[in-house]
């Protein structure tokens, strides 16, 4: 789940690949910070986070467009970083980045079946998706 990119050295690419736990910055309604501590999952410079529609983190990404997650190692040093980039909140064709998520969380080696769009909605979900356009605060990495 990570590759080299032009934001991401190897280095980096490992950081995001190999943990699955960030805190997800966005900005409320009110202009000021919200974090939010949340699954995830990456396809190089794509990250994934599986949320219900009705959350405060998915209306404001679908508000200000943005988002940023800072991502820590669990072992000394910490090694951390925080990707920071435009974000979308999609409902359609989510399965199978839902499914990366998923598998992250339950600690799968390979992600589940992916659910149908229709599934998906009916249990209230969207796929929020970060594209990483700065990598900052980077420590220990």
């Amino acid at each position: 789940m990570n590759g080299a990119s032009p934001h991401l050295t190897a280095e980096l690419a490992e950081l995001l690949g190999s943990n699955k736990l960030g805190t997800l910055a966005t900005v409320g309604q009110d202009g000021l910070p919200r974090l939010s501590v949340v699954y995830y999952a990456n396809l190089g410079e794509r990250i994934f986070i599986s949320t219900l529609r009705e959350r405060v983190k998915a209306k404001d990404i679908e508000r200000r467009g943005w988002a940023a997650l800072s991502v820590r190692g669990e072992e000394p040093p910490y090694p951390s970083a925080t990707f920071t980039g435009s974000a979308v909140v999609r409902s359609a064709g989510i399965g199978e980045d839902t499914a990366l998520v998923m598998g992250r969380i339950a600690g799968l080696p390979e992600p589940p079946e992916p659910q149908s769009d229709e599934a998906l909605a009916e249990a209230g979900r969207v796929l929020i998706e970060v594209t990483v356009e700065r990598v900052s605060a980077v420590t220990h990495v």
